[in-house]
């Protein structure tokens, strides 16, 4: 008996180019459809609006376009949303909602390459790596605080020895 391998001879179903041409050869722009299409569904990084507005270079004196290559999510912990202008992939509802109630401005990667072909007064942030709960699993050995993979979720599983003073050591 042979083995069935679901994907033999099934085409690449990611994109391998990107559907929208680029209006000019500037780097902004290829900087722009580089991290596109090489953009791997793991290395996607979620933004959110607070850390948009926390950085010190996005609130210079003329308020820039924000770009993210990513998704812009929202942030409770942020009372207030100032008045942003931000260009990304996607948005979720609650963020898009936020950015457009306090006056701000919601843009397309397409349409922000019809307004600023060469990437005058933009600004290319991205968000972190590490940002994703699957990164608390990485690491070997000892020491490195990693998260068990655990199906059990209770109290007597994977939280007594090591993990607490109380049970014998902590580490």
């Amino acid at each position: 008996m042979g083995i069935d391998i679901q994907k033999h001879h099934v085409k690449k179903g990611n994109r391998t180019a990107p559907r929208a041409r680029t209006p000019t050869c500037s780097c902004w722009s290829s900087c722009i459809v580089s991290s596109l299409v090489a953009q791997m569904r793991l290395s996607t990084r979620q933004f959110s609006i607070a850390y948009s507005f926390r950085r010190p270079t996005a609130r210079p004196s003329p308020s820039p376009v924000i770009v993210v290559v990513g998704t812009i999510t929202d942030d409770v912990r942020l009372l207030e949303v100032p008045k942003l202008s931000i260009a990304a992939l996607r948005f979720t509802t609650a963020a898009k909602e936020r950015i457009l109630k306090a006056g701000g401005e919601v843009l397309t990667l397409d349409q922000l390459a019809m307004r600023a072909p060469t990437g005058a007064n933009t600004i290319l942030l991205r968000g972190r790596r590490t940002a994703r709960e699957a990164v608390k699993h990485f690491g070997m050995g000892p020491h490195k605080h990693k998260k068990p993979y655990t199906l059990s979720k209770g109290r007597k599983f994977e939280r007594a020895r090591g993990r607490r003073k109380s049970r014998g050591f902590k580490v």
